[in-house]
């Protein structure tokens, strides 16, 4: 029976080759996308592992007590706002441990740089980069101490003294536990399990349209499969014979797709990899399969498609008239409504409700957003018959009144094909929804704006005592493109700002701000930017009055140098000049740089979601396409003999293309719709703002993704004139 149902797949014909080709490439996407999905899971905690050692400053003492002890400070610096990671070390004997990527521990006046550093050294006049860093380059750090190829890190060495007086740590071993393990709170690293939770609604917005693409691949010509089984059953064959007949064609053709999905991945591997998931990009062998993976992706697929194909041919199984006895289904009830209704009514009593905890918030926003999906997916038959009925109702043409019969009499056949797609429309829509109004409102300032233009240096109590003003180099107001140096001096009155200064200065500067009316010394931040870096829709701003008069201000301690500028490379002068006079504490930054880790990241989540649109709607596409293929296929007699009593061949076409077109743009729309809503009532009830509108951006990208759609769903109508012939009027 084996042999047989291998020549029935493979000598079947045209309509049997067609098939188990189909088959196979809806396979080979969800095979291909379900591991790349495994493989970014097991990339991140790869990357994170390598991120270990810079929370050195964090590890216990190590339990062998011949280890000696090193000096060890890790700082962040920026340039360009790109974020260099910069340690300095002095090892206090020779059993010091030694960071991995390197051979030694470097000596006084030596540093080991990443490849992209040593770069980016080489390019750079070093009164912009170079000439920050103390000493001369002996050795390139190694990939096994980069999180990625484009890390830019520094490991510079220094003396014991030199060290202790800039408020290193001695420890006695380097880290190694992971960043997502680790107890004691490492300051490095990314929070894997965050990153994880994102990729897998990532990849759950991928993978439905795809297995919905694999489900409707396998009801490919599905009548016809089950009246050829239902006549074997009639001439003899029992049960067992047609599910292993069934079982041999699905296996052939979901092994020929899992092969081809495994080279699919390690075909697209490489550029994958370049892709900044978590801020930076992966090394290519970070994106790895295990033992596991590989078993449970080569043996699961298979199984489950044999199974699905035996559930899609119980009614064979049950009884050969089982096919004769097929009866109209019964309608969908309004009752499906009723989750949706409730997710939306949970996200918007949270408004003012707000969990005090983020257990109690995650609870309760995700069990919302579940609600919302839950419910869109279980009323989109409804929500299809509705919109068919109405369609049926306002027909003024044999063709919509055809196609609105049809959908409204079955909805679910109709919604089956999209019904993937309602869940990448909804996760993007909430995820652009949710990031364009979180950037807008915290994310990085404009570049052009003082936030962005100027960087400060401030001098913390706790870091030793301020400086003086003559300490503060004079060359800086001589490097061309700088526009001011202005001295932040400390408030004596704690109860205020951190920092006073004069309200002659602040006119004199402009661009910081301004004094209440009748104010002689404003109340600042140290940096003069404050939370005008979260307000992006001007650079006024009107600081408050301080109690403290004009003559005694000067006489506090400096509390910052504030630098601004008029060109990238006198910010990166005026930077390196400020951390060679000052070494000790916090490096300069401008506040746009503190903010654009964040933003960075929250962007990159949003390019994640237009990759979802991207990919998901071509997928919807091919399963529409694959649906009306097979509809033509199951269909080609009643629409032959429509043909015969003189209907027209463009009318047919419209009743197909009303059929699908109209099931698309119905799921998009409500989908679209509810994701915006949803986003809506989640930033309301947890930050207290308004929904704003998508960049052009993300129109654009839908609106592509559905025409590609429509377009591959058109490519299926020639394919009407060939299968409704008279011939087949004749030989059905």
């Amino acid at each position: 029976m084996i042999r047989f149902g291998l020549r029935l797949s493979l000598s079947g014909g045209r309509e049997a080759a067609t098939r188990l080709a189909v088959i196979a490439t809806a396979v080979a996407l969800g095979v291909g996308m379900l591991l790349t999905t495994l493989a970014a899971m097991n990339a991140v905690g790869a990357q994170n592992q390598r991120y270990a050692w810079l929370n050195t400053a964090a590890a216990p003492a190590a339990p062998a007590a011949s280890a000696d002890p090193i000096w060890w400070l890790l700082r962040e610096d920026y340039h360009q706002g790109r974020s260099i990671g910069r340690v300095e070390v002095a090892a206090l004997g020779p059993d010091a441990p030694v960071p991995p990527g390197i051979p030694r521990l470097p000596g006084p006046g030596e540093f080991y740089v990443s490849p992209a550093l040593g770069e980016l050294l080489r390019t750079t006049p070093a009164t912009e980069l170079g000439d920050r860093f103390p000493g001369h380059q002996i050795g390139t750090i190694g990939p096994a101490a980069l999180p990625s190829a484009e890390s830019l890190l520094i490991v510079i060495g220094r003396t014991p003294a030199e060290l202790e007086r800039l408020g290193a740590r001695q420890v006695t071993q380097i880290m190694t536990t992971s960043p997502s393990d680790c107890a004691s709170g490492c300051p490095v690293g990314i929070n894997g399990a965050a990153m994880s939770l994102v990729l897998a609604v990532v990849a759950a917005a991928l993978l439905v349209p795809v297995l919905i693409f694999i489900a409707t691949a396998t009801r490919l010509a599905a009548t016809r499969r089950e009246q050829r089984f239902a006549a074997m059953r009639l001439i003899g064959a029992t049960p067992r014979q047609i599910s292993l007949i069934s079982a041999v064609e699905s296996t052939i053709a979901t092994a020929a797709g899992t092969v081809a999905g495994f080279g699919l991945f390690f075909a697209v591997r490489p550029g994958l990899a370049m892709i900044p998931f978590t801020g930076e990009p992966f090394f290519t062998t970070d994106l790895s399969l295990g033992i596991i993976d590989v078993l449970v992706v080569a043996l699961g697929i298979p199984i489950g498609s044999v199974v699905a194909s035996w559930l899609a041919l119980r009614r064979v199984q049950i009884s050969p008239l089982g096919v004769s006895r097929r009866v109209t289904p019964k309608p969908p009830r309004a009752w499906r409504l009723i989750p949706l209704v409730a997710g939306l009514a949970e996200l918007t009593y949270f408004i003012g409700r707000r969990p005090d905890t983020t257990d109690g918030q995650l609870v309760a926003y995700l069990s919302g957003f579940l609600l919302v999906l839950t419910g869109l997916v279980l009323s989109g038959p409804w929500l299809t018959m509705v919109g068919a009925r109405v369609l049926a109702g306002r027909a003024s043409r044999p063709a919509t009144l055809i196609a609105g019969r049809r959908l409204a009499d079955d909805p679910q056949a109709g919604f089956r094909s999209v019904s993937g797609l309602i869940v990448a429309l909804f996760v993007t829509s909430v995820a652009t929804g949710t990031i364009t109004t979180f950037v807008a409102n915290r994310g990085e300032p404009r570049t052009d704006s003082v936030a962005a233009t100027s960087l400060a240096k401030q001098f913390w109590p706790e870091e030793g005592p301020a400086p003086t003003a003559d300490q503060i180099p004079a060359g800086l107001e001589t490097i061309p493109g700088v526009r001011s140096v202005t001295l932040v001096h400390l408030n004596p009155d704690r109860d205020g700002g951190h920092g006073v200064i004069t309200c002659a200065e602040l006119d004199r500067l402009a661009v910081f701000g301004s004094c209440p009316a009748g104010a002689q010394v404003a109340a600042v931040h140290g940096d003069l930017i404050g939370m005008r870096a979260f307000d992006l829709t001007g650079d006024t701003y009107v600081w408050d009055a301080a109690g403290i008069a004009p003559t005694e201000v000067d006489r506090q301690p400096i509390l910052s140098v504030v630098v601004d500028t008029t060109s990238r490379t006198a910010f990166e002068r005026a930077r390196t000049m400020l951390i060679d006079a000052f070494p000790l504490g916090r490096f300069p930054a401008s506040i746009g740089e503190w903010e654009s880790d964040s933003a960075q990241q929250m962007i990159q989540f949003q390019r994640l979601a237009e990759v979802v649109v991207l990919a998901s709607l071509p997928i919807a596409g091919c399963s529409l396409a694959v649906s009306v293929a097979g509809g033509l296929s199951d269909r080609k007699r009643p629409f032959s003999m429509l043909r015969l009593t003189g209907v027209r061949l463009s009318t047919l076409r419209r009743v197909v293309a009303l059929e699908t077109v109209v099931p698309l743009l119905l799921v998009a729309a409500v989908a679209i719709g509810m994701g915006f809503l949803a986003a809506h009532l989640f930033l309301r009830a947890q930050l207290g703002y308004t929904l704003l509108p998508p960049h052009l951006s993300f129109y654009l990208t839908v609106g592509g993704g559905l025409a590609v759609s429509l377009g591959i769903i058109a490519s299926t109508l020639p394919l009407l004139r060939r299968v409704t012939g008279p011939e087949t009027a004749r030989n059905g």
